[in-house]
């Protein structure tokens, strides 16, 4: 019979074994390799930064076109929105009262100069027995009384021709400058008079326009301060060419100038008025619109934060800032102004100081990272 042998080991030297052997395993830790983010190094730049200002928009004229008399309309020769240049036929009137109003001062005018000839027949048949003392001088005075009489007579019949054919001329209707005619809120049949609440039309020049816009007291005491000159004026004519943007985003093409700022603040809302003149080429922005006068203001030395590079939180922002051992800590910012896809920071940051640009939705406080740091020209450039 084979014989089997049987080695009985202790039992404090088997959970030995087994615990040691648990223990290598949960020594074994791998660690997850660093995400890489990429960061920039911030320096003092010069920049350019714009404030926009909401704005109306009016042509350089806006002239209401109301009746002098009273009628109908007759005939209407233009269409909203037409353009027009300065003496077309806008409106014809038919008001004939006016027309029977010239008749009767001719037929008067016909009156008065016969009556003067008569007059003047008169002084011309007392004169020679005057001077024979056949008749008191007192006829020939008279006489002549009579005549200068019937003269003004014949000139105030002349002067009511006058008014007669002013009011005539009142039926035809034109226009008074170059421009655009706005709505005609009466039609062909309309009766019409001088007190006649609303104008037939309006006719806009817009070769140029004004924007209106307002800043409040604060922004005018900045903005005139820094601006160079002795009086308004000459501040005004310093600064810097404005930009219109329209209702669409866009921008027209041409630049203007603020020229206008109100001599007084608005009590109630605490504005001050301003105005900036622009070219208007082809008629493009119409009287009426609305726009924002966007102005331009350069900075010497600023710290450029990109705007991804930022998160908010209850109405305050903040960025991640790489610290030691490439650990990211949030700061809040304190910004200045904006010049389209960077926030300028006057408080919060230090020139040295890197910044986590892209991908901070998966970042945490004292996360550790692998800096990639990106040459700041190229962030600027890219953006």
């Amino acid at each position: 019979m084979n014989q089997f042998k049987i080695f009985l080991f202790p039992l404090p030297f088997l959970a030995f074994l087994i615990l040691s052997s648990c223990g290598d395993a949960s020594t074994k830790t791998i660690q997850a390799p660093l995400k890489t983010y990429p960061v920039m190094k911030l320096a003092p730049r010069k920049a350019e930064t714009n404030t926009d200002y909401p704005a109306s928009i009016l042509g350089i004229q806006n002239i209401e076109i109301r009746p002098k008399i009273d009628g109908y309309i007759e005939n209407i020769y233009v269409d909203e929105g037409a353009s027009v240049k300065r003496g077309q036929l806008l409106f014809r009137i038919n008001a004939p009262q006016y027309e029977q109003d010239v008749r009767t001062a001719e037929a008067n005018i016909k009156i008065a100069v016969a009556d003067v000839n008569a007059a003047k027949m008169q002084v011309d048949k007392v004169r020679p027995i005057v001077e024979r003392d056949i008749v008191s001088p007192y006829e020939l005075k008279a006489a002549q009384y009579t005549l200068e009489s019937k003269q003004a007579t014949l000139a105030q019949a002349k002067a009511a021709l006058n008014n007669a054919k002013i009011n005539l001329s009142y039926t035809t209707i034109y226009s008074p400058a170059d421009g655009v005619i706005g709505i005609l809120p009466y039609k062909i049949g309309s009766l019409i008079s001088s007190t006649t609440t609303n104008p037939l039309t309006t006719v806009s020049n817009i070769e140029s326009i004004y924007a209106y816009f307002s800043i409040n007291e604060k922004q005018g005491l900045d903005f005139f301060l820094a601006a160079k000159g002795g009086t308004m004026q000459q501040k005004l004519t310093t600064l810097p060419p404005v930009i219109l943007v329209l209702a669409n985003g866009s921008q027209l093409a041409d630049k203007g100038k603020v020229e206008t700022a109100s001599g007084l603040i608005n009590a109630q809302t605490g504005a001050i008025n301003m105005r900036a003149t622009f070219k208007n080429p082809g008629g493009l922005v119409r009287s009426g619109s609305s726009a924002i006068v966007r102005i331009p203001k350069k900075i010497d030395t600023a710290l450029l934060v990109p705007q991804k590079s930022t998160y908010q939180i209850q109405g305050k922002t903040f960025v991640y800032v790489v610290g030691a051992s490439n650990k990211v800590k949030s700061q809040e910012l304190t910004i200045n102004a904006s010049t389209g896809q960077f926030y300028v920071v006057s408080k919060g940051l230090k020139a040295g100081q890197q910044i986590v640009i892209d991908g901070i939705a998966s970042l945490r406080e004292d996360l550790q990272i692998k800096p990639q740091v990106l040459n700041a020209d190229s962030v600027y450039q890219n953006h």
